[in-house]
């Protein structure tokens, strides 16, 4: 099972072409697309930016990152499930705050797309998505 949910992340991650997983391909119901990968003037760190398309009813595997990451809503309608909080569900033009090593799911509950902005403020060199058990 651990091995399948992290193939499924890899996937998820795919197409990103930022150095931070070697899997090639997308996960159905998800689209990425590169945006930003630059370092910051903290050592050791960089931001990176992804547009993730959503599919209607596309659910995230649970999973999370090497640092903060900051999700805003471009389109559509998103859940956001951190691992201790209650669900919160943003429309296009909400951000959230989502701390470093909290596992979360992210879910198209809208009737058509959804996409967001995803920044990371990560260490350097670290997976940037990482499958939760």
């Amino acid at each position: 099972m651990r091995l399948i949910r992290g193939m499924a992340g890899a996937v998820l991650l795919a197409g990103t072409g930022l150095a931070v997983h070697p899997a090639h391909a997308q996960q159905p119901g998800f689209h990425r697309h590169d945006v930003l990968q630059h370092d910051l003037s903290v050592p050791g760190r960089e931001v990176v930016q992804v547009r993730v398309d959503f599919d209607p009813g596309a659910v995230s595997v649970k999973h999370s990152h090497p640092g903060e990451e900051i999700a805003y809503v471009l389109e559509g309608t998103l859940e956001y499930e951190i691992e201790g909080k209650p669900p919160v569900t943003l429309q296009a033009g909400q951000g959230l705050f989502i701390p470093a090593g909290a596992n979360h799911v992210a879910r198209n509950v809208g009737k058509g797309k959804a996409s967001e902005l995803a920044t990371y403020v990560v260490r350097k060199g670290r997976p940037i998505f990482v499958v939760a058990d």
